[in-house]
This record gives structure tokens, C-alpha cells and sequence, in this order.
């Protein structure tokens, strides 16, 4: 199962460690489930839907933990991005790193896992 990222802003975040649940952004909430990208996708999320923005946070998750919740849908020109159907429980999370923006304005990744 490949490892997914999820791009959010730190108080976010915070919350979800305080709560031990992440039930989504504003915008996950509205579209009725939690989206997720795959490290091929996750750098054009970020330049599509968090461009120029400071004090985000980049979420990993392996995707068999997160059970039948997780559906693979089409999204940008039909490519499948997974989208979890529920909250996620913050001790399902393998990591959260820093997702800053580097000298050219576009967020600078980590190695991703595929």
C-alpha cells in the first residue's frame, strides 16, 4: 500500500493532535470526505490549492491503515487520488513535517515514499 500526504495548515493540525482525530479542512468538509494525495500527485496539490502559503504541515499516512474508509476516485483529468471517507485518527499518522516554501516560492518536499 503506497504512503499518503495530506497538506494542511499547522493549527490544524494542532487540533487534530489535541482531539486525536482529524475530520478534515474546511474544504474536506464541504466535499464530504478527506482528500489525500499520493507522493506522485502531492507537489501539484501543493501548487494548485496552497500556493504561496506559509505554516503548513505535510501529513503521511500509509494507506492500509486507514481501512475500507479510503476510496480511489477520479479527480484531475481522471487521474485516482485517494479520498477518506471518515476521520482520520491521529495515531494512524506516520509522520508530520514542516512544508515550507523555498526561495522560488513553491513548497519545498521532504523525501516522499511512494
Amino acid at each position: 500500500m503506497p504512503t499518503l500526504y495530506k497538506i494542511l495548515p499547522a493549527p490544524l493540525w494542532r487540533e487534530a493532535e489535541r482531539t486525536g482525530r482529524f475530520a478534515g479542512s474546511p474544504v474536506d468538509i464541504k466535499d464530504g470526505f478527506i482528500h489525500f494525495s499520493t507522493a506522485a500527485q502531492v507537489a501539484e496539490t501543493a501548487a494548485k490549492h496552497f500556493a504561496g502559503q506559509r505554516d503548513l504541515l505535510l501529513v503521511s499516512v500509509e494507506a492500509g491503515v486507514l481501512g475500507p474508509a479510503l476510496k480511489w476516485e477520479p479527480s484531475r483529468g481522471g487521474a485516482l487520488f485517494p479520498h477518506l471517507y471518515g476521520e482520520l485518527d491521529a495515531n494512524s499518522v506516520r509522520q508530520v513535517v514542516p512544508l515550507p516554501l523555498g526561495p522560488d516560492g513553491r513548497h519545498a518536499f521532504p523525501p516522499l515514499d511512494n
